[in-house]
């Protein structure tokens, strides 16, 4: 999990080296993520025919000539700093290989594009990509490409994916400059990301959260969903009410999901983070690099509109999101995280929606989904749930495509599949003349034990679960404010509603305990609030031992401060060392770290790390001898002290003589 780096490239084949941009940050980062935590697929892969009369030598001479033109296809990144280094296009061999197959139907290529996305791709030493050629009866039919996210985004494979097909027509068509990352570095404004940051924060900050959960998804939830749905019908109903409304496609599709989390969950005010290409400039058509990245679009939509108005609503929300579309991954995945824990309650968008879908062939359905067939789903990874509703849209040969990841305790397989359906039904109601008002109340029931708090929907048993797993808890009840046993009056007039958690414990432990417990649990559990009000020992919680509830008969008010503390154990010393190392203002290169100046009940991101430095922490640890916590882990709001805990020693390495070491 924290193994050491190896050797970087040999500088002999280096041109030129510097600073990944900041969307590329994002996903540097996220190649240290456990893959099957990854919802952003690592490796991107597509394929293409190959024209009658190309040959093999074609093939290998086309890929020559695209590495050759394109820096990013040989381009590595260094393993703990965020830097890429471009090479000479004779530095590695063509990373091709050759497979003989049968044929080339829809299912054979649906399996070697799989299998080639299926193969890690190691940016760091190697070309950032690779290539399978399918042969049947010894001639090239088909080309598989493969590509990893930090150098190469999903609309830029598909521009590759082009001119690899160009080029085996025999078309060449005028060399054109294609910027680099490197050479876009000038154009990223600080003072510009920051105000982006500060934009994006203020909008998730008001976001309702766990806003899918309780109208739907499985109880026990713990899998992720992911489904194809085509449909040609869909695309002439789409162009009718894009024409009608005249927006763009894009921004319908995204009104009629907008409608349909409105409808399902009565929620008129919801985050959805939208990727847009980034490649407005005609200089940029053509770049293969990284520059797609999300933007933050609040939805408001009014209670009765038609869904013209609907439409309005979104497309002028885009337009000013797009505004604030410059930011920097680093430093806002760090201060979210210190939102977060300050705020008791993890932010997570409703819904992530990308305008042009990846390459869709590394999701390969069980069967073919011919347009308007039977929609199919994989279920993936059934211990990491994915946190957000995530729906991709491509427009591809006048078919409607939608890409659907979800967790299933968001929606679970059946709710999941009938989402796209349900969309290309709404669509073909709308393209037929209906009105669609936006409904004032959901016309699905929220689950049972869901809470409407005002940070969103809150699971009561799920926070109850959390605070009795801290040890010295006996018993808990979570209620809203003026529900609890005992705490009728606890809010005054006016206050803000809020969780009140009566909690009988044994002697020692403290609201304070309780809190820290909770702020380190937030992002382990869908639909946590950390509750401002704690009320020990009250009555009414069933029989206890009277020694238990008179030691403890204590009462809580406001949200407690967590108090500092420096690192006690050999772990959390070892913990605090990489942070201080890392931190911003650590000590110079050569210098005594400082491992009890680190507060071991704060989180990571407020000590100022962002998750670019992560990558050195864990190394850190690993040379101090310790494994077990991963990089996604660092970045979230769990205390220092809580991770530590979780650190386990390396196991020793067997000597020579076949002994452990000590």
């Amino acid at each position: 999990m924290n193994r050491l780096p190896e050797a970087a490239p040999s500088p002999a084949t280096v041109t030129r080296s510097g600073p990944l941009t900041w969307v590329q940050q994002w996903h540097w980062f996220e190649r240290t993520i456990p893959s099957a935590r990854r919802v952003n697929p690592t490796p991107l892969a597509d394929h293409c025919h190959v024209p009658p009369s190309a040959t093999l030598a074609d093939v290998h001479a086309a890929l020559t000539s695209l590495t050759a033109r394109h820096e990013a296809l040989r381009t590595s990144v260094d393993p703990l700093r965020p830097v890429q280094h471009v090479h000479r296009a004779d530095w590695a061999p063509l990373p091709v290989d050759h497979v003989d197959v049968p044929g080339v139907d829809a299912d054979t290529l649906e399996a070697a594009t799989a299998a080639l996305a299926a193969r890690p791709i190691d940016p760091e030493r190697n070309p950032p990509w690779q290539a399978r050629v399918l042969l049947k009866a010894g001639k090239p039919c088909a080309v598989v490409v493969a590509a990893h996210h930090v150098v190469i985004d999903g609309w830029g494979l598909a521009v590759l994916i082009d001119q690899l097909h160009g080029r085996l027509r025999g078309d060449d068509p005028p060399v054109e400059p294609t910027p680099h990352p490197l050479d876009t570095l000038a154009a990223q404004p600080p003072d510009r990301a920051r105000a982006a940051e500060r934009e994006w924060l203020t909008r998730l900050a008001s976001n309702p959260t766990g806003l899918l959960a309780p109208f739907g998804g499985t109880g026990d939830g713990a899998g992720r969903h992911r489904l194809q749905y085509c449909s040609a019908g869909a695309y002439e109903d789409l162009d009718r009410v894009a024409r009608r409304y005249r927006a763009s496609p894009e921004a319908v599709v995204l009104a009629a999901l907008a409608h349909d989390v409105a409808t399902r969950t009565g929620e008129h005010r919801f985050l959805a983070s939208v990727v847009v290409s980034n490649r407005a400039r005609a200089a940029l058509r053509n770049s293969i690099g990284v520059r797609a990245l999300t933007v933050p679009v609040q939805i408001a939509l009014r209670p009765g509109a038609g869904f013209g108005e609907v439409v309005d609503s979104v497309t002028a929300a885009c337009a000013s999101a797009y505004r604030h579309g410059q930011w920097r991954p680093a430093e806002l995945v760090a201060a979210q995280a210190r939102m977060d824990r300050g705020r008791g309650v993890v932010t997570v968008p409703t819904i992530e929606y990308n305008c042009y879908s990846w390459p869709r062939d590394y999701l390969v359905p069980a069967r073919n989904t011919p347009p308007d067939g039977p929609a199919t789903w994989i279920s993936s990874a059934p211990d990491e749930p994915c946190d957000t509703l995530y729906v991709d849209l491509a427009l591809d040969a006048r078919v409607v495509t939608l890409d659907v990841t979800v967790g299933d305790h968001l929606l679970d397989a059946e709710q999941a599949v009938a989402l796209p359906a349900r969309l290309c039904g709404f669509l073909r109601a709308v393209a037929d003349g209906a009105e669609c008002p936006v409904p004032a109340r959901p016309l699905t029931p929220a689950a049972s034990g869901w809470w409407r708090a005002p940070q969103g929907w809150t699971c009561l048993t799920k926070v109850e679960d959390v605070l009795r797993r801290h040890p010295g808890v006996l018993d808990v009840t979570v209620a809203p404010s003026g529900d609890a046993a005992g705490e009728g009056d606890a809010a005054g007039e006016g206050d803000e509603p809020h969780l009140v958690a009566h909690a009988r414990t044994a002697s020692g432990v403290t609201p304070g305990d309780l809190h820290r417990h909770v702020l380190d649990h937030l992002g382990e559990v869908p639909g946590l609030v950390a509750p401002g009000r704690y009320v020990l020992s009250p009555a009414g919680l069933g029989s206890g031992r009277p020694s238990d509830r008179s030691r403890t008969a204590t009462c809580g008010t406001g949200t407690p401060r967590v108090p500092s503390r420096p690192p006690a154990t050999g772990a959390e010393r070892a913990l605090a060392a990489a942070v201080a190392a890392v931190a911003p203002d650590g000590p110079p290169v050569g210098a005594l770290y400082s491992p009890d100046a680190v507060d071991m009940n704060r989180c990571l991101a407020d000590h100022g790390v962002t998750l670019v430095a992560i990558p050195r922490l864990l190394a850190l640890l690993h040379q101090s001898g310790f494994t077990g916590i991963a990089s996604d882990e660092l970045a979230g709001t769990a205390s220092l002290g809580h991770l530590a805990a979780a650190l386990e020693p390396l196991p020793p390495r067997a000597q020579h003589g076949g002994e452990a070491s000590p």
